[in-house]
């Protein structure tokens, strides 16, 4: 009969073992799905941290081009794309395309800094355009910053593009 009861008290000794594996997997697997969950909000922000370098960065670009297009000389440069009293500033950076925003600036057009990036009312881009002397061609250097702020994000962010324009 000895040998009998050695099964049972193996089998006693053991219970409940198996419960707590259950319990600790299932914390190693909670603990791997949160991780998860923190890089899935992480890279959302990443995205729209992107999203919005990116528009910030073809906005700028496309004012220099526009500069690039127009006569470059120092003075016309000035009155058109300066950040304080440029038309073509304001067009750019408030006023776009939109029929019902030209004249009017209750509200920024579509396409424009203002419309496309948040923030940007209470931080508008900036263009500071300079003469460069020691160049034998006259030309100007042409800083465009532009502003934004993310939604549920305290830091306000800039893109900054140089382009020396002349000749």
């Amino acid at each position: 009969m000895k040998i009998m009861n050695k099964p049972a008290r193996r089998f006693q000794q053991q219970t409940g073992v198996m419960l707590i594996e259950a319990l600790v997997a299932l914390l190693i697997f909670s603990v791997g799905i949160l991780g998860i969950v923190g890089l899935q909000a992480s890279a959302i922000k990443a995205s729209g941290d992107a999203k919005y370098r990116s528009e910030a960065a073809l906005m700028a670009n496309e004012l220099i081009g526009k500069m690039w297009a127009s006569n470059r000389t120092q003075a016309t440069l000035q009155a058109a794309f300066s950040s304080t009293t440029g038309t073509a500033y304001q067009a750019w950076a408030w006023l776009g395309t939109d029929a019902t925003a030209p004249g009017t600036l209750t509200a920024p057009a579509v396409g424009t800094v203002m419309k496309a990036l948040p923030g940007a009312l209470a931080n508008p881009p900036t263009v500071v355009i300079t003469p460069v002397v020691a160049t034998a061609i006259p030309s100007s250097l042409v800083t465009v910053t532009v502003f934004w702020l993310a939604p549920n994000d305290t830091t306000v962010h800039n893109y900054v593009a140089i382009a020396q324009i002349g000749g």
